[in-house]
């Protein structure tokens, strides 16, 4: 039995966005394992996120933050950061992340044209966020 999937997300403001209470929800992307301080991923889909995970809301080129990209950032986000850590394969996991994004997005609400617009522009350009890369760790002062 799976736990109650959360319709509301609760975040703070601070990279961009942070998480500010665990976040649950119900994903298709099923039959993966992945445990990370920030988040885990069982093999039913559901995609646990633990508070403090930063996100930075959705991006590119004309991008509005709006209500109904929140969840669908954040998930894509994880997602992300699954697939560039090795957690995840690339085929066909990058597809699957990238239409979670839409589908999460015409469930908050965005007109079906907009959140078909995401996810073109993520299955076209979204492959470099998405490739296995090492953490940038940055130090100050150098």
């Amino acid at each position: 039995m799976n736990p109650a999937t959360d319709t509301k997300l609760f975040f703070a403001e601070g990279y961009r966005y942070q998480v500010y209470k665990d976040f649950t929800i119900q994903t298709k992307m099923t039959g993966y394992s992945v445990e990370h301080p920030f988040f885990s991923l069982r093999p039913d889909g559901l995609l646990i996120i633990r508070r403090g995970y930063a996100w930075d809301g959705a991006s590119g080129l004309l991008t509005i933050q709006t209500q109904s990209n929140k969840r669908s950032s954040l998930v894509h986000d994880v997602f992300y950061q699954m697939l560039r850590g090795g957690l995840l394969p690339h085929d066909p996991c990058f597809h699957l992340a990238n239409e979670e994004l839409r589908r999460i997005s015409i469930e908050d609400g965005m007109f079906k044209f907009r959140a078909n617009y995401f996810f073109a522009a993520v299955e076209k350009f979204g492959d470099a966020y998405a490739a296995v890369q090492p953490d940038k760790v940055f130090t100050a002062p150098k």
